[in-house]
């Protein structure tokens, strides 16, 4: 008799079986740690909010949106003619603001959003064509609901604390600013040339004692270079 026959199928079956419980498992997982990266950011979210209920911002004020880059920029001293709302927190990653866009841009109505993340992004191991895929989810998440505000994105900054990263940053740039120059409620703002030294390297004194973090030399530099753009994508009166 040919056991084979009648035992393969039953083997089959057991492969089946196990490769659904794998990826049954894979998913969970998957789920658990979508879940929990979720929830790290809900207290900073929530403060947001609180911080709302108590004090109002204007509805149609400058919106700066992102990682620490921005949560640690001191908007009204840089901006102090300017209505603006902080909505930064640090060590986040662009599809965490997409995660949030309807608890902290949607509400204000901004129509102008500054930018900034992707950093972070590329030194957990993403790559730049996740980065582009994320920042197009997060201008599909405030143009499906918010149709004629003006998105600035300020490019990955060189840093020395992360200069190996240089070249992915400069491919995420790459990406993001040919996305950016197929639709013209998108800008996008180079700030690797001026925080480059002659050395081609970045330059040490733009940078806090984590080399990582602007001081204020380097917000003056952004600052500077942020607002002819910020005055181009400013409604005509």
């Amino acid at each position: 008799m040919n056991v084979s026959r009648f035992t393969r199928p039953c083997s089959v079956r057991w492969v089946a079986a196990a490769s659904i419980l794998l990826l049954c498992g894979l998913g969970s997982r998957i789920l658990a740690q979508e879940k929990k990266a979720a929830s790290k950011w809900e207290n900073a979210i929530r403060a947001f909010e609180d911080q709302d209920k108590k004090s109002p911002p204007p509805k149609h004020a400058l919106l700066f949106v992102g990682s620490s880059s921005i949560r640690m920029w001191d908007l009204p001293k840089y901006f102090p003619n300017l209505p603006v709302i902080n909505r930064g927190f640090g060590g986040s990653h662009i599809s965490d603001s997409v995660e949030f866009t309807s608890r902290i841009v949607i509400p204000y109505q901004p129509q102008i959003i500054v930018f900034y993340a992707g950093d972070n992004d590329l030194n957990f191991g993403k790559s730049p064509e996740t980065v582009l895929k994320d920042f197009q989810a997060f201008v599909k998440g405030v143009h499906d609901r918010l149709p004629d505000t003006r998105i600035i994105f300020i490019a990955i900054k060189p840093s020395p604390a992360r200069w190996l990263l240089a070249e992915k940053q400069r491919e995420a740039n790459r990406l993001i600013r040919a996305f950016i120059e197929t639709d013209k409620r998108l800008d996008h703002v180079d700030v690797e040339p001026a925080m480059l030294g002659a050395d081609g390297k970045p330059r040490a004194e733009l940078f806090v004692k984590d080399q990582l973090h602007l001081n204020d030399a380097g917000y003056k530099l952004w600052t500077s270079l942020l607002m002819p753009h910020i005055e181009k994508a400013a409604p005509a009166k």
